[in-house]
């Protein structure tokens, strides 16, 4: 399967420590493995996967996932 990022994914990426960073791109890696779970008011196929405080919002489509946003437990489910 292919992985995308969004601007934000990646822009929350670069601002974290080396080895959250290396964590969190592993866990990616692994999906569907993992702590994931289906969002319920989601408009499109939404899950989340857990990563210690850090919360990866994704969805996939056409063998692709793609990485919504990635903020710790408390920020992700706000809407902007």
């Amino acid at each position: 399967m292919q992985i995308v990022y969004s601007k934000k994914a990646l822009k929350a990426l670069s601002r974290m420590n080396v080895d959250v960073k290396r964590r969190i791109k592993v866990a990616v890696e692994r999906l569907p493995d993992g702590d994931v779970r289906q969002l319920v008011d989601s408009d499109i196929a939404t899950h989340r996967l857990r990563v210690g405080d850090w919360r990866i919002l994704y969805y996939i489509e056409n063998e692709t996932i793609w990485i919504e946003k990635i903020a710790p437990r408390g920020e992700v489910y706000r809407r902007v």
